[in-house]
């Protein structure tokens, strides 16, 4: 389909819900349009989850490939080259949606951000500002991996501990991945927080392998 910012009817799915008026011709929009299909003028960001914004469904599991495509598209209809002889309002429009569309990105393809939003808009504590660890199987994983990490000497040592550290990663993000499938947000919470600390525990080897190469 072939698109401008002065015809397009973009959207992601589910824009027949939320009817709404169009700012400038008052004709019916959905809350996740980009433009209005009457008048083509560009729409303000409606008050929508980071997963309706970027057209994917609500869920951990998603196709990151397919969630990149359909953010480069939709930030394509958003370029300012494409609102040069628009009015100041459309340029700031354009601007408010290409802002929010940005932060919705960065949230949804991030593993941990993604879980954090998702047990958020589901109603459960996020882990954002969680500092403290309960649970003490990860207090003692932690404890432990710390001090190997402390003790390593040598670059080799190092790449052990993070090549099973990305392992790790993995195996949570599809322990994660089934919990939330189940609805079981309890334990998706516990798993969020093992990731984040196994993110955190990634960048500390390779701050440790930096100041080893570096001697």
């Amino acid at each position: 389909m072939n698109m401008d910012s002065t015809s397009t009817h973009i959207l992601p799915e589910n824009n027949h819900k939320g009817v709404q008026p169009c700012w400038s011709c008052k004709g019916p929009t959905g809350k996740t349009d980009l433009f209005c299909e009457t008048c083509h003028a560009v729409q303000p960001p409606g008050h929508i989850n980071h997963f309706e914004r970027l057209g994917v469904p609500k869920s951990f599991d998603i196709d990151v490939d397919g969630l990149e495509r359909k953010y480069f598209e939709l930030q394509r209809h958003l370029h300012p080259d494409r609102f040069a002889n628009k009015t100041p309002k459309e340029k700031s429009l354009s601007q408010q949606q290409a802002v929010s569309l940005n932060q919705a990105f960065e949230v949804v393809k991030d593993p941990l951000l993604r879980a954090d939003y998702l047990l958020q808009v589901s109603g459960v504590d996020g882990i954002s500002h969680d500092h403290t660890v309960n649970d003490p199987v990860l207090l003692m994983e932690a404890m432990e991996t710390r001090e190997a990490l402390m003790e390593a000497t040598d670059v080799a040592q190092v790449n052990a501990l993070s090549d099973k550290a990305r392992r790790d990663v993995r195996d949570c993000i599809k322990s994660m991945a089934k919990a939330f499938t189940q609805n079981d947000l309890n334990e998706a919470r516990k798993l969020a927080l093992r990731l984040k600390y196994l993110t955190k525990l990634l960048e500390e080897t390779r701050q440790h392998k930096a100041r080893l190469v570096m001697k």
